[in-house]
């Protein structure tokens, strides 16, 4: 009977807690996009909303400022890892995980990929708990996940003997102004100050006060194409650098390591022209704070 009640108790206060944050969110500043989210500013958090789990997608991280030392080299617009990730439900959990794609089994036997997928490792990037669940959606607080040093920033002054520093959380905070969403992607961006001893002179000679370092990490949350990318395979006399992973679904005459070219999606406007436009032309994007008479040089020497 005590158990019983106990458990009626809790179910209360799920439930309660779910009325809390739906009655709350309503003052939140809502962000329609590829996932939709929102800020509350009481609490410079941010929810994100998942409608959909298991859906892979990019996950990118950068530096939109950074610490102006080319020695150090944590440089502005500097691009971290792309992983591609999934959210998986697990018990009150959401987790985010990055598949193993260095190895894979390219077949339509399930059991075959399965036992390929569980014979090397994969990892869960965060563990995020559940704020809402209703209907197949659910909410979570993602503020934890943006709020960390993901690109590195303490490891590489470490390795430059800059300094010992930490993360102060104090001192950090939501940018709004470059945080948003479209149909394909959602942007987050992240003011991170990290406090420590300095002690090498790069790091003193490009900061004010050298042992708080403020820099702006951003995290990029990216639609996959799709699947109607033509892959071309690898030819050391290409010029191109090769990516590659492992195909256990590969016939046993065939070497199971797969090396491709890295290069652009390009098709033509008319398939049937021995030239033609692009459907979707490259575009190189030159910042705008580029001062003149620069700016057009580099606009003169790219369109050549």
């Amino acid at each position: 009977m005590r158990n019983i009640l106990s458990f009626i108790l809790v179910l209360i206060f799920c439930q309660f807690s779910i009325a809390q944050f739906t009655e709350k969110s309503k003052a939140f500043q809502k962000y329609e996009g590829f996932y939709d989210f929102y800020y509350d500013t009481t609490s410079d958090k941010i929810y994100l909303e998942i409608d959909e789990l298991q859906k892979p997608f990019l996950y990118v991280y950068s530096l939109s400022s950074g610490i102006g030392s080319n020695d150090i080299g944590l440089d502005r617009g500097q691009l971290g890892n792309e992983q591609v990730v999934y959210f998986k439900k697990a018990g009150n959990k959401l987790l985010l995980i990055q598949p193993n794609l260095k190895y894979r089994a390219l077949t339509d036997n399930d059991l075959e990929k399965k036992s390929v997928e569980q014979a090397f490792a994969k990892s869960v990037l965060f563990g995020f708990k559940i704020v809402e669940e209703s209907t197949g959606k659910y909410i979570i607080d993602i503020s934890d996940f943006l709020v960390q040093d993901v690109h590195g920033v303490t490891k590489r002054l470490k390795q430059k003997q800059q300094g010992t520093y930490k993360l102060d959380k104090t001192k950090s905070a939501m940018a709004l102004e470059r945080t948003k969403a479209f149909p394909k992607n959602i942007e987050f961006d992240v003011t991170l100050t990290f406090k420590g001893e300095s002690k090498g002179e790069y790091i003193r000679s490009v900061s004010p006060n050298p042992d708080l370092i403020t820099v702006a990490q951003h995290h990029s949350f990216i639609e996959l194409p799709d699947s109607d990318y033509k892959q071309r395979i690898f030819d050391p006399r290409s010029g191109s650098y090769p990516f590659s992973y492992y195909d256990y679904a590969t016939p046993i005459q065939e070497p199971i390591l797969k090396r491709f070219i890295t290069r652009h999606r390009l098709s033509k406007k008319d398939p049937e022209a021995e030239i033609s436009e692009a459907e979707e032309p490259i575009i190189y994007y030159l910042d705008n704070g580029t001062p003149e008479p620069v700016r057009s040089a580099l606009l003169e020497g790219g369109r050549w």
